[in-house]
């Protein structure tokens, strides 16, 4: 399939488990899925807005193993903005988006108009939190990056999450909002509906 200039590419990275994919399905498709089932790579795409025309969100779900190191260059090269999950209940999960980070920056050269949020994944696993809000904090203002923690099991912040990420855009004007508005086509569909055209 030929790439699409007009594709918004964001990429989700972070450790196995974090819920990444989780996070994206439950964007996407509104949907959680309580087992975990690893990924190699997946690609969802979503209709959204982009200065004031329609284009594609192309969500790519990354593996949470480091066994694809080329596949990692390959994501982050071709990304417009990112994701780094990690879950509250993993310090390890922080500690393993350090590399990822460092190689966005090695990649990307000047990141500082390219679109970063760090995510806090699983919030409502608060007794079992590993890593306070506070150092999720720390760490984005470090890295200049947005922060923002989530549940995709309670679908907390999920919707948000991918806003902020659009609203960091500086290039050009995207967001997940279609105009608020019905596009022309649908208009057309609504009026010819319940009208019979004889040919």
């Amino acid at each position: 399939m030929p790439e699409q200039s007009n594709d918004y590419r964001v990429v989700v990275f972070g450790a196995g488990g974090v819920g990444k994919s989780s996070l994206v399905l439950r964007f996407v498709k509104g949907t959680f899925r309580e087992s975990y089932i690893p990924t190699i790579e997946d690609t969802y795409r979503q209709v959204i807005s982009c200065d004031k025309s329609i284009c594609t969100l192309q969500i790519t779900d990354t593996t949470g193993s480091h066994q694809f190191p080329a596949m990692q260059r390959l994501s982050i090269s071709k990304g417009h903005a990112f994701i780094l999950v990690y879950s509250i209940t993993s310090r390890q999960s922080l500690e393993e988006l350090k590399p990822i980070y460092e190689q966005i920056c090695q990649i990307k050269g000047d990141i500082e108009n390219i679109p970063i949020m760090l995510v806090g994944n699983k919030n409502d696993e608060n007794q079992n939190r590993e890593v306070e809000s506070s150092e999720g904090e720390a760490m984005a203002k470090k890295w200049k990056c947005a922060f923002m923690e989530t549940s995709a099991k309670m679908n907390h912040n999920v919707k948000e999450l991918f806003q902020e990420l659009l609203n960091l855009e500086k290039r050009r004007t995207v967001s997940l909002q279609i105009d608020g508005k019905k596009s022309k086509q649908q208009k057309r569909k609504e009026k010819l509906k319940g009208k019979c055209v004889v040919m």
